[in-house]
Parts: structure tokens; sequence; C-alpha cells
């Protein structure tokens, strides 16, 4: 993932959270409506996921160090995972206690035209960081469906982003008709069933970031694509003359480590061995340039050896 693309994207998703929430507060205290709260809270949520996401970015391009050999890339794994615990605590769960509460106790919708207008405010705010998020997604997804995209990224600021706005829009769709109901039968039962719509959108969305950064911490191999220009730069058919098996792992969205068992051949002195380990990994450099740590074994082949793997 370009790291500036990501960070374009943040910084629309943050410029346009924090007006949305502000207006939305404001609209909460002139009308009353528990759509507004719960999604006041949910911009205000969303603006400090964004700030988590660029603090993390910020923390991962430190310096490698003795205690942390390979560096601090999995930062950005980090608080892309406690992103997807804000959303879920703070936005979801508040908002389906909001509902619950407006649902319980209801009351009609004061000065309508604060929530309507605010909400077709931030309708155009979030399209403007959705349409951001999909350009810069755009340049990296190639043929792949917006589902592989964020379950292959090994990036996490884009899919993010991409999920918070898919769900700040279509809250905002739900909030809408749940204002527009309360609105049209005079009943708040309906603003506070739109709330927990809105709660139940966000935590389904957080527990899919939860699952998609966790497999991200625990440590995720190359994808297909780069494991085979891998595997084709190893072998030069002189010297190394095959891949016995192969272990990749990204150690941050931006840096892999390749370690792999090579073939050479049984006559080669150790230093014809040794130079061609070297030229192997420049291969690799090549091929894959975000292979910067890497592991080379040489071996003498023989048939029972376990297989190539990634």
């Amino acid at each position: 993932m370009s790291a500036s693309g990501g960070t374009r994207a943040i910084v629309a998703a943050l410029a346009a959270n924090l007006a949305i929430a502000a207006a939305k507060f404001v609209a909460f205290v002139f009308s009353g409506s528990s759509s507004m709260l719960a999604e006041s809270v949910h911009s205000l949520a969303d603006s400090g996921n964004q700030g988590l996401l660029l603090l993390g970015g910020k923390k991962a391009q430190r310096e490698a160090t003795p205690q942390h050999p390979f560096g601090y890339g999995r930062e950005r794994y980090i608080y892309a995972f406690l992103v997807s615990i804000v959303l879920f605590t703070v936005g979801g769960m508040f908002a389906l206690y909001e509902g619950y509460e407006k649902i319980k106790h209801p009351h009609a919708i004061e000065a309508w035209y604060w929530p309507v207008g605010v909400l077709v405010f931030a309708v155009i705010a979030e399209g403007f960081s959705f349409k951001t998020a999909i350009k810069e997604s755009n340049e990296l997804r190639g043929g792949l469906s917006w589902g592989q995209f964020i379950k292959r990224a090994k990036a996490p600021e884009l899919p993010v982003v991409l999920l918070e706005d898919a769900g700040a829009l279509i809250g905002l769709v739900l909030a809408l008709v749940g204002v527009g109901l309360a609105l049209l039968t005079g009943n708040g039962v309906w603003d506070g069933i739109g709330t927990v719509a809105i709660g139940t959108l966000l935590i389904l969305i957080a527990i899919v970031l939860a699952a998609e950064t966790k497999s991200l911490l625990l440590g995720e191999a190359a994808g297909p694509e780069e494991v085979a220009k891998i595997s084709a730069a190893l072998v030069d058919g002189d010297t190394v003359t095959r891949v016995i098996h192969m272990r990749t792992l990204h150690l941050g969205p931006e840096e892999l480590l390749v370690a792999a068992k090579i073939a050479v051949q049984h006559d080669d002195t150790a230093a014809e061995v040794a130079n061609a380990i070297n030229a192997a990994e420049a291969r690799i450099r090549t091929a894959v340039p975000i292979a910067r740590v890497i592991y080379l074994e040489p071996d003498i082949y023989k048939s029972d050896h376990t297989p190539a793997a990634s």
C-alpha cells in the first residue's frame, strides 16, 4: 500500500468526521433526536479512530533496535485493531444503549429541520471522504473485488477507512429513515429503532475489522503473486537449482521476511555458494522490493524433502 495514499484517505476522513460530529451534536441539542446523539458519538469515535491510525503509522516508522530487531512495522496492525475495539464499544454499544432508552422512553423530535439538515450535510461530507478512500484503493486493488481487497490487504489503513465510511453512509441513511418516520408518525420510537440499527451496523463492521486485523497481528504470509515472484527469483538454474521449502511473513505492511532452503550443486565450493546466495537475495529484492529481511540456507536436494511453501 502506498503510505501517502493511506494518509490522504485518513486525513480526508478525519476532517469530514470532525465537522460532522460537531454538526450532529448541535442538531441533537436543538432537536433531542437520539439518532443524532448516537451519530455524533459515532463520528467522534471515527475521528479518534483516524487519530489512532495516524499515530500507528508514525510509530511504525521507528528504526529497529536490539530489543526489536525486526522494527516496529506491526504497530500499524496494533492501532488498527484498537480502532475496531473503539468502534465496537464507543460507537456500537453506545448507540444500542441510546436506542434502547429512546424506545423505552420515546419523545417527539423538536426542530426537525436541524437533524434533517445536518444529515444531508453529513452525507455530502462522508461521500467526499468515501470517494477519496475509493480513489486511493482503486490504485492498489487491481482486479480484486472489494471484499477480496479488504481481506487480502496487508496495510490496514485503507480497508479500515473504507469500512468506516461505508458504515457511516449507511448509518446516515438509517438515521434519516428513523428521524423521518418519527416525524411522519409523531412517534419517537422510530428514532430509537433507527439508533439501534446504527449500533448493530457499527458492531458488525467492528467485528469484521477485528477479524481482519487479528489475522495480520498473528502474522500473514506474502500473497500468492509475491510468493511466485520470490520462488522464480531464487532459482537461477545454474548454482541454485530449486527451492526446497520457503516461508514468508509480513513484518509490517511494507516489509517482508523471506526464509528459504535452496538446493545448490553438490560440488560447488563455499565461495560459489556464498556468491549464489548473494545473487539470489539481489534477485528477490528486485522482484519484490518489500522483501527486506532474507535468510537463505543452502542444501543438497533430496527427493524426500518437504515441498516448497509460503
